[in-house]
């Protein structure tokens, strides 16, 4: 998860630095440009600004999280106009300056801002507050589960349904298609959080009268009609962006990628496609291990990866933008594949060695 952080104060500055230490993934600092100078120094990247409506604008399509130490009323006015769609916004946090409460303000569930929340709060001593229906009262949510195992929910309207029915005491079944690449993962999953599926084959089964349920299955089986009651959870797919020496072999591009799924949870079969610039395109290795896995393999010109690292702000490497030309493959290369939808980065930009990888969930 890229994460921005954002505090307008010497002793908001201090706590965003101890929240970025607890931060997993890419963070970036934003102060003011008046604390220039008076910010004890941090091992965090500190991007300063003159105008906070600036800043925050362009951080709300470039971060997949943004962290806020400030007023709550701040937050809400900056963010405002940006305010889309709960499936595509990033989660949204604020802290007061003093650390003594958090906030989970925006995405809590399919942006992830309630889980990230409850971590920060732990890491900083603060009381987490959200205010999600299905968390206040102790429920987990079909949308809180869909975010956990990169599930897309179809149709949105039906989140509403199946939580106001979770409210209401009604039971919700879970079924998943059997033939699905990782049925057994997610059956695995939902049974670690008492969730008891039902395994079904072939046609998605008919609803019964009255049943509330959760359907994990295909985007290609999905029905050209939504049947009612019904949320359908449809597995997103996993971008690798991959960057490496020249020469690499196959074996240790395989194994940097099965270090990274590792780190989030995953297998290497759970990689859907691969990236990397055409400088790469006639890399051995890289086109062998593409091979093995059974994936195809993208490759973006150097310019399209500029753009996009402009676009989200990507740091570069000096010693890779002198050797190929762009100073960030990984992370690019995956954005780039995920195309218009973007995605959320499940890890960033990582060394192996002489591999580099970055993993993104296709939104």
């Amino acid at each position: 998860m890229r994460t921005a952080l954002f505090a307008l104060t010497v002793g908001g500055a201090a706590l965003a630095d101890r929240l970025a230490c607890a931060v997993e993934g890419g963070v970036t600092v934003h102060l003011p440009e008046r604390l220039r100078g008076s910010v004890v120094s941090t091992e965090h990247d500190i991007v300063y600004f003159e105008r906070l409506a600036d800043v925050m604008r362009e951080a709300f399509t470039r971060y997949d999280a943004l962290v806020c130490v400030m007023a709550t009323g701040i937050v809400v006015r900056m963010i405002a106009p940006y305010v889309e769609n709960k499936l595509y916004d990033p989660a949204v946090l604020v802290f007061d300056e003093a650390g003594r409460h958090g906030i989970s303000l925006l995405s809590g569930h399919i942006g992830g801002a309630n889980e990230l929340t409850r971590n920060l709060c732990a890491a900083v001593g603060a009381d987490p507050v959200i205010t999600t229906a299905t968390d206040v009262t102790g429920m987990l949510a079909p949308d809180a589960i869909a975010a956990r195992l990169a599930l897309r929910p179809v149709p949105k309207s039906a989140i509403q349904v199946l939580n106001t029915a979770l409210l209401e005491g009604k039971e919700i079944a879970y079924y998943i298609a059997s033939d699905l690449p990782h049925a057994a993962f997610y059956e695995a999953q939902l049974r670690a959080e008492d969730v008891q599926a039902r395994l079904f084959r072939g046609a998605i089964p008919p609803v019964g009268a009255d049943e509330y349920r959760v359907i994990i299955t295909a985007a290609d089986d999905l029905p050209q009609e939504n049947a009612p009651r019904t949320l359908y959870l449809v597995p997103r797919r996993l971008i690798a962006g991959v960057g490496c020496r020249a020469g690499i072999p196959e074996a240790k591009i395989l194994r940097a990628l099965t270090e990274a799924c590792g780190m989030i949870g995953r297998e290497p079969s759970d990689i859907d496609l691969l990236a990397s610039t055409t400088v790469k395109r006639d890399e051995a290795g890289l086109l062998a291990a593409a091979e093995t896995l059974g994936r195809e393999i993208r490759f973006f010109p150097n310019e399209v990866l500029a753009a996009m690292i402009e676009q989200y702000g990507l740091k570069e490497s000096d010693f890779v933008r002198q050797t190929i030309g762009v100073g960030n493959v990984s992370e690019a290369a995956a954005l780039c594949a995920a195309g218009k939808a973007g995605g959320r980065m499940a890890l960033g930009k990582t060394s192996f060695g002489k591999v580099t990888v970055a993993l993104l969930w296709e939104k």
